[in-house]
Order: C-alpha cells, then structure tokens, then sequence
C-alpha cells in the first residue's frame, strides 16, 4: 500500500470522458488522480493505493452490470455511481447499496454537483452529526447514511438521551430526530435546544410520519432547518442533508466576514479591539499580568517581488496557520494589515511571554513551505509590551511593542525585542 495521501479514482471505459473528467476535477479536487477502463485494472489500483472516493461507471467490458461497485464497496472505498443509465429499476438497485450517491453523466452541471459532493464529504470529515430515534432499524439506516457521508456520528433513542450526549458533545452540528417518541418527543428537544442553539448554530432536521398527522410548519416555526416524511427515499435524505450543512456554513462563512481577515482566516482590527475591550472590563476589578506582541515578517517584499504576491500569500496564510497552532484558550492575534500581527497573551508573567515568543520565533524560523517547487524558510521579527493590570490603553501597548519591533528590525531581524 502507497503511503501518499488519499486519491481519487475514476473507472470510467470511455477513456475520453474519464479524461475530461480527470482534466476538470484537476482544477478542482486537490487530491491525486487515477483512472481505470476495466474492473481488472480497478483492482490494480486499490492494490497499490489509497482511495478517498470512486467513481464508477456500470458497464465496463468485464463487468457489464455493476460488479465494480460491490468489489470497489467491498474494499472499504466510498464510491458514487456515475452512469448514463435512466433505468429507475437499476438506479433503485444501486441506490439500496452503501452507496453516497448516483449520478447521471448527461451533461456539465453533473459533473459539477460530483466536484461540489466530493468537496462536501472532505468538509464532513470534521463534522460531529446526532441521530435522535427510536426505532434501531431506523437509527441504522441514517447511520449507514451519515457514515457514507463521511460524518462522525452519535445515536439516541429519545430526547432525553439526546440531550445528555449533546451536553458532551456540544459541537455536534447536525442533527436528525424523529418526532414521535417515549419521554422527550423530536418538537420538545428542537424547542430546548433552541433555547441556547440557534439553527445558525445547529442544524436540525424533524422527521415525521404521515400516520402521525402533523403539519411540517410546526416544526419550522419552532426552528427547525428543514423536515422529511418518512418513509424517506435516501436519494431526498442525502440532498436534503447536504443542502442545511452547507447552509449552516454560508452563514458561519458569513458571519466571518466581519471579525476575520478573507485571505488569512486572522482575525482582523475590528475584532481585535472588541476583543480586547470586553478584556480590559473583566480585570478592572481583578487586575493580571498581560503581554501584547506586533509581528512582522521579515524582507516580506523581497517574497511578493521575487516570487510574485501569490507565494507572498501562501507565506501569510502557513504564518497565520502556525499562529493559530500556538496562540490558544483566551490568547488572541489578529492581521493588522499587510505582514504584520498583533498577538495578546493573557494572565501571563513577564518571565513566561518572553520565553513564549522566544519559541514562537525560532519555530517560525523552521517552517519549510513550498514556494516554485522549492523549500523556503521566513523569519519574523517580533516587539513585545507588557502591562500588569488595565492602566496603560491598548493602543500605548501596542505602539510599546511597535518600537520594539523596529529595534529587532534595526538589530538584525529574526529576533524578540522586550519593551521597558
């Protein structure tokens, strides 16, 4: 088995359409690509790699009727169907396996909707989903679901049990929950949950049964994101999950507009102040030791003008990234503007933000980023101010640590200066 990362793997016998295909999702899929004609050569492949999806024609020349996608299920592989096949009987067929989708190969936008899915299960690698219903059969049929989607998920039989394990849990995004059921039915959870948890927050699909008589509306008006009846046709649950997690990340998305910098993912000034703001409240009565730092990276034109403003901007984003990494709990940084950060350590001695950002410089100092094929290493500089309790503003701590900065510029670069 190949150590290299995940891959994707086209099986598709026209071999100008697996081409095109491969050629578009080049630009955009950023995992390896492989295609194979026949199933023989399917097997090659899931031999020698490791496949994150496949996608699988259904008439190959030594396997006319599907048998690719029970041997390629077989190995643990997700795989979507990619047919030109209308026939509902063999779509029905396929769509009963642990399947995640079937798509027809008729024109672009197909081809499309399989980037923009593939896309979607990287993301819900990262996403915590809760299944809320009593009866087992129908809790593993969603979890089969789910699982193929690439969710990490949690089951309940009831309300209760649910809200126990979300209390655990509180970072679940998605949850499934049947209406009718013993001790907290599916309304009683969606109206408790959405007493702390916004739909912008957690996404809730209701499902009901047409039995149970309930109009759909209730549920919406109490904030749910979406409802189906059930017995639901897991082709609808699929396209219906995917639409209220992707709509939960539009508004998270958007929301980030305001607080975080587009490019870097930083927080940006306005968010920066605010933050500080509601600190400065806190330890008015309660007074700690607090350490603000600007940084900066160091000969940063020579990057833009050398390597051109795109490899300026992979630098941006592996020094945002690493900033992320190590500035953690209630610390703060943001993107001040250009190359240059501001980082607040909070209730922290003097002695202990020195060695911090000592740390800080020299693993900065040591980061390797690929910049036209090769290996390249940055530095930054770093000024730092501190304060014991609330007195000096913010903006005197900053321009503290700003002085200092220019003193590690003039003295060499690639250092830690201490204000005062």
């Amino acid at each position: 088995m190949s150590s290299s990362d995940e891959r994707i793997l086209i099986v598709e016998d026209n071999k100008s359409l697996a081409k095109l295909i491969a050629k578009k999702m080049q630009y955009n899929i950023e995992m390896p690509i492989d295609i194979a004609h026949t199933l023989a050569q399917t097997s090659d492949f899931l031999e020698d790699n490791k496949y994150f999806m496949a996608l699988l024609d259904l008439n190959l020349p030594d396997a006319p009727n599907g048998e690719v996608v029970d041997f390629v299920l077989s190995k643990g592989v997700n795989a979507i169907v990619l047919t030109g096949t209308m026939d509902e009987k063999v779509k029905t067929t396929f769509m009963n396996k642990d399947i995640v989708d079937y798509v027809y190969k008729n024109n672009i936008s197909d081809i499309n909707y399989i980037f923009q899915m593939i896309n979607r299960l990287q993301k819900n690698k990262n996403c915590k989903a809760m299944i809320i219903e009593d009866s087992l059969q129908m809790r593993e049929q969603i979890k089969k679901i789910l699982l193929n989607l690439q969710f990490s998920v949690f089951m309940a039989s009831d309300g209760e049990e649910a809200m126990e394990i979300f209390k655990l849990n509180p970072d679940i995004k998605l949850i499934i929950s049947d209406y009718y059921m013993p001790k907290k039915d599916g309304l009683e959870f969606l109206q408790e949950i959405r007493k702390n948890y916004g739909k912008e927050k957690v996404a809730v699909i209701l499902m009901t049964s047409p039995s149970e008589n309930v109009n759909g509306a209730i549920f919406l008006k109490n904030g749910a994101n979406d409802f189906i009846a059930k017995p639901f046709v897991k082709e609808e649950m699929i396209c219906r999950i995917n639409n209220t997690i992707e709509s939960l990340e539009n508004i998270e998305q958007i929301s980030n507009f305001a607080d975080k910098d587009f490019l870097t993912g930083a927080y940006n000034r306005h968010y920066f102040y605010n933050n500080l703001d509601s600190y400065y409240k806190q330890i008015i009565d309660e007074p700690e030791p607090f350490a603000v730092a600007m940084l900066d990276i160091d000969n940063f034109k020579n990057i833009n003008d050398t390597c051109g403003h795109e490899s300026g901007d992979k630098v941006l984003k592996a020094l945002s990234h690493e900033l992320c990494n190590e500035v953690k709990g209630r610390n703060l940084f943001a993107r001040f503007g250009g190359e240059e950060f501001c980082i607040v350590l909070k209730n922290i001695t003097r002695e202990n933000a020195s060695k911090f950002f000592a740390e800080l410089r020299a693993k900065i100092a040591n980061l390797k980023i690929v910049l036209k094929n090769c290996d390249y290493n940055f530095s930054v500089s770093i000024g730092v101010s501190f304060a014991n309790n609330a007195q000096k503003s913010i903006d005197e701590l900053i321009n503290l640590a700003d002085k200092a900065l220019y003193n590690a510029k003039e003295h060499g670069k690639n250092r830690v200066e201490l204000a005062g």
